[in-house]
């Protein structure tokens, strides 16, 4: 069977119930899935939990699912450009399980190599180490934090091939790589696809075994902070 879907609402059919668990890639708004969030939003999905580094802005990315409160969880590590998460979370109308940013990268990591835990430095002490596990290794304390699976990956990259391999260009490979291996069911939006072969062996970063479904996605690839100067 093909991998490669019309579009984004096509590649979401069959996929999408209340109670869901998305993982969605992307930095600030640097390699997000833009086409299958607004899929997503469109498909009515309510009581998602999203484990995203971030929400994107309060119209573009995840916060398109924010305006519309099909989100009640977020699993993040900054939420510092999303009014609309902010206000949310504020008036307890959102979730929020905060993560540093390194150990939420580890954590989906270690979810799509099947790890359901692992122990880190990172947070010991504060706020985050409340609730969980503490182990000494070598005279220092440690944390554990568990793995992290999606019942849907949504994730962007530059080019793939017919079978689902895939590369990402410069900085929208961020968590993408990882999410791509962390859900049951993938699926990725790209700028090209090319036949079985064209790509390099060497330069592929995510392997088509971990990909079940392709879009080809149009992409307004908004500028989060534009910085200028006079000279």
């Amino acid at each position: 069977m093909s991998k490669i879907y019309p579009d984004a609402a096509a590649a979401l059919e069959g996929l999408t119930f209340d109670g869901m668990v998305v993982m969605a890639g992307g930095f600030g708004l640097c390699g997000i899935p833009e086409n299958l969030i607004s899929a997503l939003r469109d498909s009515g999905a309510k009581d998602i939990t999203a484990i995203s580094n971030n929400a994107g802005v309060d119209d573009f990315g995840l916060g398109l699912l924010l305006q519309t409160r099909q989100i009640s969880k977020m699993i993040s590590s900054y939420v510092g450009e999303n009014a609309t998460f902010e206000r949310q979370y504020l008036n307890g109308e959102l979730q929020l399980e905060f993560n540093p940013q390194g150990t939420l990268a580890e954590r989906i990591r270690a979810g799509g190599a099947g790890i359901p835990g692992f122990y880190t430095k990172t947070g010991v002490g504060t706020l985050i180490a409340e609730g969980k596990e503490h182990k000494d290794f070598n005279g220092e304390t440690y944390i554990m934090e568990t793995g992290l699976v999606a019942d849907v990956s949504l994730v962007k990259a530059w080019k793939a091939d017919k079978e689902g391999n895939l590369i990402y260009r410069k900085t929208a490979r961020n968590f993408n790589p990882m999410m791509a291996t962390a859900g049951r069911k993938t699926l990725v939006e790209v700028e090209e696809i090319v036949e079985i072969g064209e790509l390099d062996p060497d330069n592929i970063h995510t392997p088509g075994i971990f990909v079940d479904r392709i879009i080809l996605g149009q992409h307004e690839k908004r500028i989060e902070k534009r910085t200028t100067r006079t000279a």
